[in-house]
């Protein structure tokens, strides 16, 4: 390095600091979804620029529910998807379910068709298996037990969701 000459900091030096900042400061829902799983990556991989990995899982799962949704097995393959950022991700879908749960469960939740769609949808998000659940509701149509009775792997559901 010269006396006197400036040298260009590298674009990625404190990138995720910019992205957090971007995020807090600014409209979360203008937020592209690679940007947002990315963020989600770098609070469960360390050092590394996650980018990549996050552009990989949305093309490879096809959109942000899906990657959040996919089995480990599915997820292990790619490079730095152990099990910090499954376990992440498992605790993202688990913390939303509970979100949905308890908003639909403090009203009625099955006074219309189009309600029990919706509460269905929320328990049901992204499953990839079929689960047959037996609802329990009140007088006034307030859920009182979601009771999961059987699950079971099958490939119908995937057939099942390609028609709706």
């Amino acid at each position: 390095m010269e006396a006197g000459v400036a040298v260009a900091r590298p674009h990625y030096l404190d990138h995720r600091k910019r992205l957090r900042s971007r995020f807090v400061d600014g409209d979360a829902e203008a937020f592209p979804d690679y940007e947002l799983l990315e963020l989600l990556l770098c609070f469960a991989i360390d050092r590394v620029d996650v980018k990549p990995l996050a552009k990989a899982l949305l093309a490879e799962f096809g959109s942000l529910a899906a990657v959040l949704a996919a089995e480990p097995s599915r997820l292990s393959p790619f490079e730095r998807m152990g099990e910090r950022p499954q376990a992440l991700f498992r605790a993202i879908r688990e913390t939303a379910r509970r979100m949905l749960r308890q908003e639909l469960t403090d009203r009625p939740v099955i006074s219309s068709w189009q309600a029990l769609l919706d509460y269905c949808r929320a328990s049901l998000a992204e499953e990839q298996t079929e689960r047959f659940r037996v609802l329990y509701l009140d007088r006034k149509n307030r859920l009182i037990v979601d009771d999961l009775q059987q699950r079971a792997r099958s490939t119908t559901l995937r057939s099942i969701r390609a028609k709706y």
